[in-house]
């Protein structure tokens, strides 16, 4: 599925209680790092972070995309952008997901990228 996957960080980082309310910046870099690591088959993943896990930067096979604001309204931003592209959004989030299917985009949930879940 040669497309884009947009990764809602605060949604999956928040999926698994291990602790990452007192690190979050490392929960989310640990989670880049898992993406990165994945055998997907998108073209382009994009890992949207906001709050205390901006500045986390891109490794190769993920860009992480620091929401100046709401990070769902960001991956609404993508989602919008990439219409047409096979776009992925991958969050647990009821409200997100419907937000970003009016641009045809296909939903997962945290699982999809968490084998740990």
């Amino acid at each position: 599925m040669a497309g884009v996957l947009i990764v809602d960080g605060a949604n999956v980082v928040g999926s698994v209680p291990d602790g990452w309310w007192r690190d979050r910046r490392g929960a989310a870099e640990r989670l880049r790092d898992l993406l990165a690591a994945r055998d997907g088959d998108e073209e382009e993943v994009i890992l949207v972070v906001e709050g205390a896990a901006r500045g986390i930067r891109s490794v190769p096979g993920v860009r992480v995309d620091p929401a100046p604001g709401s990070g769902d309204d960001r991956i609404v931003e993508l989602a919008a952008a990439h219409a047409g592209r096979g776009c992925v959004v991958v969050t647990a989030d009821r409200e997100l997901r419907e937000r970003v299917r009016a641009y045809g985009a296909r939903c997962v949930g945290p699982r999809a990228v968490r084998p740990d879940l």
